[in-house]
Formats: C-alpha cells, structure tokens, sequence
C-alpha cells in the first residue's frame, strides 16, 4: 500500500498528518517485515515527509547522516537501503 499524501479526504480536507505518519509506520512494518536483514529493518530511520517526498534517515541531518528519498514509503526505504549498504563500502 503505497501512501499518496498529495491526496485529500473525501470532504476535500487534506489528510490528517497524524494519520498519514500512522499509516507511514504501518507500511515501514510491513516493509522491514518483508525484508528482515535489510539497513531499514535492522537500523529502523526516522520517517519524515517533505512536501510528496518522504524522506528515510539514520542521523541529525541528511547531511551528516544516511538517508532515502522517494515518492513513497517503500521507495524511501528501498533508497535509504542503497544508500547504507554503499556508506559501508571503502571509497577509492
């Protein structure tokens, strides 16, 4: 179940945040669930929205730390994997 937070409720009203970030950590579940040896799973980052990115990091700040971006949970999460796994590598 990706989550489209561009989207409004049925009265036109945007979608609750508390909701939205609720049914965010649902679906972080389900994706660590589905992938137990993944960084995501293993590591567990903070879930953010910025505007329709949601934004999956392990530090302070993106800067200083590991994040994914993507337009959903799932590809935040899958982003933040790739993202992990190549900070581990050595840089030649």
């Amino acid at each position: 179940m990706a989550i489209d937070s561009s989207k409004k409720a049925a009265s036109s009203k945007p979608l609750d945040e508390d909701a939205i970030q609720t049914a965010a950590e649902a679906e972080m579940d389900r994706y660590c669930a589905e992938h137990p040896r993944s960084p995501s799973a293993q590591r567990r980052p903070r879930l953010l929205r910025r505007g329709d990115i949601w934004v999956a990091l392990l530090g302070n700040s993106m800067e200083d730390g590991v994040s994914g971006l993507g337009g959903t949970v799932e590809a935040a999460l899958r982003a933040f994997d790739v993202h992990y796994r190549n900070s581990l590598r050595p840089r030649e």
